[in-house]
């Protein structure tokens, strides 16, 4: 045998070496959720709803955190009638207070958070123009600043046990910018960098952290989204985006891909094929991604008028989207307490 075809051999040898002994530390990573304590931000409805469905059936005791009781009284109801077991408080995670108050009370009835998966989002559609410091704000507020007093609260206690997973609910605009969601972007941006950050230090504890870079997910959620400058024209190209098969990914495929990558401690996990294509190109050729993103930005509306900088839900606008379109939006809608 020629000496080149050898050390391809042992090249594939050691690669596929490699490839699994990755595969079986990671299997022997994996948990089960059965009887582990869950805690899920924005668990109330959209993606949070459906994650806690699918831990709800594993036999996790569920916590959920949201602000609004009307819709935390509807999920209890629901993921209850499967049996499970589930405390719900209303919390603004923006607040350090509401959220220490929230970890007391959760270790008052439970002897420890196994499990924390900070997903509780907000997203402001609508061009630079109209968008002020107190929209960054509440971005930076609900995506950094609440995960990160989540973490502060829940970690001490996991530490002490040496064991926790830590679940980021990130974007896929917080890798690639994305324009008319500038103070989305910024804030995923900076959620990716605190949960790279703590990741490498929390793993001397036995906490592992996960990473979630989704990309568009058909959670019913643009009804809540909140919306600005020419408002029925940016709902119309934000909930059109959303509902297309090809562009959005399944919402309950997408909780079945986080459950297991928390139970297996993985670092990160990027969430469907446009968004993991859209990565590898911005790794490789940034310019040209940029560029692309200039020509997006030419398609979306202009600044309207000084209207425009009043905010609006999805709901309050009118979608200029025939309802054929938006038909899986609209259905993920309804089965996710987003209306």
């Amino acid at each position: 045998m020629k000496t080149g075809n050898r050390m391809m051999l042992a090249a594939a040898a050691g690669v596929f070496g490699a490839v699994t002994a990755a595969r079986i530390a990671r299997s022997r990573r994996a948990i089960s959720f059965a009887g582990r304590v869950v805690v899920i931000t924005g668990g109330s409805r959209g993606l949070g709803l459906v994650i806690a469905r699918q831990l709800a059936a594993e036999g996790a005791r569920l916590c959920l955190l949201a602000r609004d009781d009307g819709e935390l009284s509807r999920a209890a109801a629901e993921l209850a009638s499967t049996g499970a077991e589930i405390m719900t408080i209303s919390c603004d995670v923006r607040r350090r207070a509401d959220v220490r108050a929230a970890v007391d009370t959760i270790l008052e009835r439970w002897p420890a958070i196994d499990v924390l998966i900070n997903n509780a989002g907000v997203i402001q559609v609508g061009p630079l123009e109209h968008m002020t410091t107190a929209d960054f704000e509440n971005a930076m507020a609900t995506h950094f600043w609440g995960p990160l007093h989540l973490m502060f609260e829940a970690v001490p206690s996991m530490r002490r046990r040496r064991f926790g997973r830590i679940v980021n609910i990130a974007s896929v605009g917080g890798r690639i910018a994305v324009p008319h969601l500038a103070p989305y972007s910024a804030s995923k941006f900076a959620l990716v960098g605190l949960s790279d950050g703590v990741r490498t230090e929390l793993a001397q504890y036995g906490i592992r952290v996960t990473t979630v870079s989704p990309g568009l997910l058909r959670t019913g959620s643009p009804v809540n989204a909140e919306v600005k400058g020419q408002h029925d024209e940016e709902y119309a190209w934000f909930l059109t985006a959303d509902s297309l098969p090809g562009l959005s990914a399944d919402a309950d495929r997408a909780a079945r891909q986080i459950v297991d990558a928390c139970r297996h401690g993985d670092a990160e996990l990027t969430i469907s094929m446009p968004a993991r294509v859209a990565m590898i190109v911005n790794n490789l050729a940034p310019a040209l991604v940029a560029r692309m993103m200039i020509l997006v930005n030419a398609l979306l509306p202009g600044a309207g008028s000084e209207a425009g900088d009043v905010r609006k839900l999805g709901s309050q606008a009118s979608p200029l989207v025939p309802p054929a379109v938006t038909v899986l939006t609209d259905r993920a809608a309804a089965a996710n307490n987003e209306i």
